[in-house]
């Protein structure tokens, strides 16, 4: 590197592989990765700690470093007045949960990022999110806070350390573990989370106004609506559903030319989103999709489905065919820039009558509807544009077709927003869970064989000399014990590959990860930890159960202990999912809507799941109509084996049930309830009857 392009600044974080820490690495503030260096040095020189947290695609992250973090005289400050600390929330949700519970017990909204200021031996005093480096709007400056704080450290401490230690005794009670008592359930708690949903309900433009601002994809939410859908027959729970999915597709949220779907929309248009783009958003979104095609028979949501995918496939999947992160709001220093087109960028690309159709379906205008230039956004229908333009339905789906293509590819040679390539175990395993179920659903072979290669570089990489599950892989390097979410959602990821390719490998590697659970996680007296037995000790080991972003750790692990129990596998599975939903039993009952994945897992459970085992030749026309019907109708509450009749007695070893299970000249299928089971069936017309017997 030449002295003109060398750093000014180069801090420890410099050897860290997130791609968040990295974007501090040459800031002039002393950065410190999380660990025992950086406490003891506070300890050493009487110094308080400012614990600062973020993640790589966060637009207020950036905005903060270049407006504190890369100011010499702010930096000089901290440097001799604080230790100062970058945590990646996504490679240590651990560390970022306590000092997020500590910043809401000071009655303040949480977000990123987030900035706590500890005492030398980490306990949390007080913090904040975004800090401007001007007071204003009722604000104070980076530097008043930081010299408030400085002035109490030295001559108020007293007040400092007894705050301290009220919020870590706030947090330490916080994560007591809850009471044991099974209850006898039901759907009162399914029921009251529904009625928040209705109560919530944006009529006009879809989605729910659970937030003050913002309209976050509620992808959870609406697989629980399609399972009450089914059970009921209530059709205004569908209608909801139907809407919010079809208006976050024709919004400015969706991103109309590459695919994908962004963090969340800034109003309740689902117009303008917050650009970043996320694996988890788009893991779930695409499975509520893939079920919303299921339960309705529509087309559009298998097409969307799909087109989510590819946006995956091209742009957020490794050479070694692991998933990435997350894509940045930002590029060129400006949020959305690479997203937004003006008229005459499309005039310049596209032949006239290409240009005309393209703008007006896509609603991109002289005044535009985002600073001056056009998200895309389809506010019409295909057929009512198609009117408007006196063209012909498919001459217009022809022409969008060739500007797509055109407009992408001209898209592409922008200066395209950062990408954070890490590799996270339990996002992944969403989006493994998203291709496997989409690739049986719609019977596409390429898309399992996407997700089976994967959860093969999961198992193969993110796994230490002992064999302990690990969070992060990027650039070779492995690191961060797994926690729950992480076993669990793989284990979720692992069971719906045996189901769309039917290995038993899978299936194994499903039972071993829950019995992992059991060994690192398990609290005899409520829900599960987050953290394993063998983590590095931080001041509260938390249980949580809140569906933020996606499933919790325990509302992932209910619905895996509860899928392996169905399948027969008796080692008390069915126990431990009970004990977690005892353990979250007030909060399911009077903030369901938070806990949407935990009410799926009890939902399934209530149900209750049916068992189908499927024995014949895999090539024969029966065996595969019956196997056709298993994937295609909409089965929330349905687990599904399947062996040739050679391979039957080595699986049931593993898979209870396959125990038994023979053909005598055809294709046989069973359908069960815990193991009990109805007549055996040889087509798939017989299998689709029992099956709609409920």
């Amino acid at each position: 590197m030449s002295a003109a392009t060398k750093p000014a600044h180069t801090n420890r974080l410099a050897q860290e592989k997130s791609p968040y820490l990295l974007q501090h690495a040459h800031n002039p503030v002393d950065w410190y990765p999380w660990g025992e260096e950086a406490f003891a040095k506070a300890a050493g020189e009487d110094k308080m700690v400012l614990v600062s947290i973020g993640y790589a695609t966060c637009h207020w992250c950036h905005v903060m470093e270049r407006e504190s973090f890369e100011n010499e005289e702010t930096a000089r400050f901290l440097n001799e007045n604080f230790v100062t600390i970058k945590v990646d929330r996504e490679e240590r949700p651990d560390v970022d949960k306590i000092y997020m519970d500590s910043l809401h017990a000071l009655g303040q909204q949480g977000g990123w990022p987030l900035n706590m200021f500890t005492t030398p031996d980490g306990r949390p005093v007080t913090g904040g999110t975004y800090f401007p480096p001007e007071a204003a709007h009722g604000r104070k400056s980076f530097r008043e806070i930081l010299e408030l704080l400085l002035d109490a450290w030295r001559n108020n401490r007293a007040a400092i350390l007894e705050n301290a230690e009220l919020l870590t005794r706030h947090l330490q009670e916080q994560a007591r573990p809850g009471g044991s008592q099974h209850r006898q359930w039901n759907y009162e708690a399914v029921e009251a989370a529904l009625e928040a949903y209705a109560q919530a309900f944006d009529s006009k433009d879809g989605g729910f106004t659970l937030q003050p601002q913002n309209k976050f994809p509620p992808s959870m939410g609406l697989m629980l609506l399609l399972r009450h859908h089914a059970r009921t027959g209530d059709s205004a729970v569908l209608e909801m559903v139907e809407l919010t999915l079809k208006k976050m597709i024709a919004g400015g949220i969706y991103d109309q030319l590459g695919g994908g779907l962004s963090r969340y929309s800034t109003d309740y248009r689902w117009l303008v989103p917050h650009f970043e783009k996320m694996l988890y958003d788009n893991a779930l979104f695409v499975q509520a999709l893939t079920e919303a095609h299921l339960a309705t028979g529509k087309a559009i949501y298998r097409a969307y489905a799909e087109d989510v995918l590819a946006y995956v496939r091209r742009d957020m999947t490794s050479p070694e065919g692991a998933f990435y992160s997350a894509e940045d709001a930002d590029s060129e220093g400006v949020e959305g820039k690479f997203y937004v087109w003006s008229p005459g960028e499309v005039e310049a690309l596209l032949e006239a009558e290409d240009a005309r159709c393209a703008m007006a379906y896509w609603d991109i205008s002289p005044q535009g509807n985002f600073e001056g230039d056009s998200i895309p956004n389809t506010p019409r229908g295909l057929a009512e544009v198609a009117a408007q333009l006196d063209l012909g339905d498919e001459e217009l789906a022809e022409r969008l077709q060739r500007a797509r293509e055109i407009m992408l590819e001209a898209r592409a040679k922008r200066v395209r927003p950062l990408r954070d390539d890490k590799v996270l175990t339990s996002w992944n395993a969403l989006m493994i869970s998203a291709f496997a179920r989409a690739g049986r659903a719609f019977e596409e072979a390429a898309y399992v064989e996407t997700a089976r290669k994967a959860g093969r570089f999961i198992i193969d990489n993110l796994r230490d000399g002992s064999g302990r599950l690990l969070r992060r892989y990027r650039e070779g390097e492995a690191r961060y014990k797994g926690y729950l979410v992480d076993h669990a959602q793989l284990a979720g990821a692992c069971l719906d590959l045996y189901e769309a390719t039917h290995d038993s490998a899978w299936f194994g590697e499903a039972l071993g990860l829950m019995r992992e659970v059991n060994r690192l996680f398990r609290n005899e007296d409520g829900p599960y930890f987050d953290t394993g037995s063998d983590s590095e000790k931080l001041l509260a080991r938390n249980m949580d159960g809140y569906d933020g972003v996606e499933p919790s750790g325990n509302s992932a692990a209910a619905e895996a202990f509860l899928r392996l129990h169905a399948y027969g596998v008796r080692e008390g599975f069915d126990e431990d999912a009970l004990r977690i939903f005892a353990g979250f039993h007030d909060h399911l009952h009077k903030a369901g809507s938070s806990f949407s994945a935990m009410l799926n897992a009890l939902a399934f459970h209530l149900s209750p799941p049916r068992e189908v085992a499927v024995v014949g030749d895999a090539e024969a026309a029966d065996t595969r109509a019956m196997l056709e019907a298993l994937a295609t109708g909409y089965h929330p509450a349905l687990v599904t084996a399947f062996a040739t009749p050679r391979q039957a007695a080595q699986a049931a070893g593993l898979i209870p049930l396959l125990e038994g299970r023979a053909t005598v000249d055809k294709p046989t299928a069973w359908v069960c309830r815990d193991m009990v089971c109805q007549l055996p069936v040889h087509n798939a017309a017989d299998l689709r009857a029992q099956l709609a017997e409920g």
